[in-house]
């Protein structure tokens, strides 16, 4: 976007009031395709975003893997309902290996682990290192012979571990605290997995339709969870469950998942796929504000630099390597 000339900026008001007049929802059923394709893109923005303040209050009254396995298992059954009353078929044969291997890494390990860690570090930050998992691209292509790594990746990462650095220099001391510790090993690893969960979809992508598959992977993952939380013990009855985390896991389904995946995919068949990315870098800006504003979580200029170093570097990484996982959501969001 080209920078203004202050001389201009008064002429240029009005010009720029009336491109923002396309976020107004009073006016927006009298929009064209592109203007409701970018107020879907803001609705995906934002909703994706709250998601991890919505999980953050949510495991504050149940367990974090009990909470992503119901979150999981009810709207995958809303995904899968959809696509099966559209007429589309069940994967045969080998295909539901990709989808089981994928239910794993994306929904399993990466959800599972997010919410687990999300009970012991600030939404913000758990959202920052969600984001960073490109940067894990960049170190498994070191260990890849065939792989040539471009200046631009390379590029991105140094610029996304400083950012990393920036953020977790006023967090030295927060490390002796076990729980912080855990919050931070389970939330990396969670990156790992999403990490090679996007890596294995480049490779099977054509052997499955990737949103069918995202339901299949939900309903999937979220009945291992919940069978393995009631089996080893780390859950509560139904009946004991309080409304405050009810609600938590309502406003994940129905905003996180249904509202926010319909707006995205119409987003993304109306606008560029490098326009639609953008959700992934505002994300995590949307819960590190409101985390600090709604949970009173700590935000400071450490936070604040890191986080917009690391995601310029996320940025440059994500041109280089034209990751897959642009056009298919992160999971926490869904």
């Amino acid at each position: 976007m080209p920078i203004f000339d202050i001389n201009k900026t008064l002429s240029q008001t009005g010009d720029s009031l009336k491109q923002l007049s396309v976020l107004n929802p009073l006016t927006i059923r009298k929009k064209g395709r592109k203007a409701k394709a970018i107020f879907a893109l803001a609705l995906v923005c934002f909703f994706w975003g709250t998601t991890w303040l919505a999980s953050k209050q949510g495991v504050k009254y149940m367990p974090a893997l009990q909470l992503a396995g119901i979150r999981q298992f009810i709207g995958g059954s809303c995904y899968v309902a959809f696509f099966l009353i559209k007429g589309y078929q069940l994967p045969r044969g080998k295909e539901w290996i990709t989808v089981l291997v994928l239910s794993l890494l994306n929904f399993l390990f990466s959800n599972g682990l997010n919410t687990w860690g999300i009970e012991y570090i600030s939404a913000g930050l758990a959202a920052i290192i969600a984001a960073i998992f490109p940067l894990w691209l960049v170190v498994i292509s070191l260990f890849e012979s065939k792989s040539k790594i471009s200046l631009q990746a390379i590029i991105g990462f140094l610029i996304g571990f400083a950012g990393v650095c920036i953020i977790f220099y006023e967090h030295l001391h927060d490390f002796l605290n076990s729980g912080f510790r855990l919050g931070i090993i389970l939330s990396v690893i969670a990156t790992w997995a999403w990490t090679f969960g996007t890596l294995y979809t480049k490779k099977q992508a054509v052997n499955f339709n990737p949103y069918f598959s995202l339901g299949l992977q939900m309903l999937i993952s979220g009945f291992l969870l919940i069978t393995f939380t009631g089996i080893s013990g780390n859950s509560i009855p139904l009946a004991a469950i309080s409304w405050q985390s009810w609600a938590a896991i309502g406003y994940l389904v129905i905003f996180g998942s249904i509202i926010s995946f319909i707006a995205y995919l119409y987003a993304l068949q109306n606008l560029s796929a490098e326009q639609t990315s953008i959700y992934a870098y505002i994300n995590p800006v949307v819960a590190v504000l409101l985390g600090w504003l709604i949970f009173s979580e700590k935000l400071t200029a450490f936070i604040a630099v890191g986080g917009a170093v690391t995601l310029f570097g996320v940025y440059l990484i994500n041109r280089a390597y034209k990751i897959p996982s642009l056009k298919i959501p992160e999971a926490e969001g869904i």
